[in-house]
């Protein structure tokens, strides 16, 4: 018989049915629950594990000092949320920066909110509280998002409905998980904004997805200057797509005609014809002056 692996290591949807964790559905469910749930009571920390699916990875050290010496001066003023397990055991909802100043704080309790919840609901309490939060960077709302509908089976449209959020936002969120994993640290890190995130996630080839990623770091490039160049490079993308596919040479007649312009206008001139049949006669000029002179052209016959 395999062993069983630790629940960090499984997806959300591996462990559901674990009694050992799923209490809602336990046999001692009614056993387990006391008279402290839905209230709020002060909790031995060592008595609380943290949530194996907080969304937040990344955790300010030196933020976390400053709250850390908030708490020994003045207490801690919002408490966390956590869900019990069993007779004093919890596991945390919602509050682990709050959790861990505390820890640096070296406090033995910390005031909780107490709810029973199985793995799913817990699940979806953290991420819709995590999300709600201003300081996630966005790549965290993202895969935030894409826990939601992966593991508690939901569409877009119900997902825009669970957390208040209008579903092109969460679109625009989802979509960043497609950029190349460099890119995504470089937000993570705050190097790029959301902004220069959306600009570049309409680039479909990579190469060039990552050379105006750099570009943005060594140049400082502003979002809406980036947006240009990204639409550059995927307008330039359709035209040499295009320029294959039109790429057949001139008819005979045609060119007689292009060169006949150029010789009566001395200028450099150009005829694109496309499939249909349509096209476009383009004509060079060097400066101002030499286009009132073409123009002149025309208008002396």
């Amino acid at each position: 018989m395999a062993k069983q692996k630790k629940v960090l290591g499984r997806g959300l949807s591996a462990i559901l049915s674990n009694p050992s964790t799923d209490i809602a559905s336990n046999n001692n469910y009614s056993e387990a629950v006391n008279t402290s749930v839905g209230s709020i009571a002060e909790l031995l920390i060592s008595n609380i594990e943290v949530n194996p699916f907080q969304p937040r990875t990344h955790f300010n050290q030196g933020a976390l000092e400053e709250l850390s010496n908030s708490i020994k001066e003045l207490g801690i003023i919002q408490p966390i949320t956590v869900r019990k397990l069993g007779y004093d055991k919890y596991q945390l909802i919602s509050g682990e920066r709050r959790f861990r100043a505390s820890q640096l704080a070296k406090l033995d309790k910390i005031p909780a909110f107490i709810r029973i919840a199985n793995d799913q609901e817990m699940l979806e309490m953290a991420l819709v509280e995590n999300i709600q939060r201003q300081d996630l960077d966005a790549i965290e709302v993202a895969l935030s998002y894409q826990l939601l509908i992966d593991e508690c089976k939901l569409t877009q449209e119900k997902l825009s409905e669970r957390v208040g959020k209008k579903r092109s936002t969460i679109s625009n969120y989802l979509r960043l998980l497609r950029l190349n994993p460099l890119i995504q640290a470089g937000i993570r890190d705050q190097m790029i904004s959301m902004g220069h995130a959306r600009a570049l996630v309409n680039i479909n080839d990579e190469e060039r997805q990552l050379a105006l990623y750099k570009e943005i770091l060594t140049e400082k490039l502003s979002v809406r200057q980036t947006e240009l160049l990204a639409q550059g490079l995927k307008e330039n993308n359709q035209s040499t797509k295009k320029a294959k596919i039109a790429s057949s040479p001139l008819p005979f007649s045609f060119q007689q005609i292009n060169q006949q312009f150029s010789k009566t206008l001395d200028s450099e001139t150009d005829i694109k014809v496309g499939r249909n049949g349509k096209g476009k006669l383009i004509i060079s000029f060097k400066s101002e002056e030499d286009l009132e002179r073409i123009v002149a052209c025309f208008q002396n016959d």
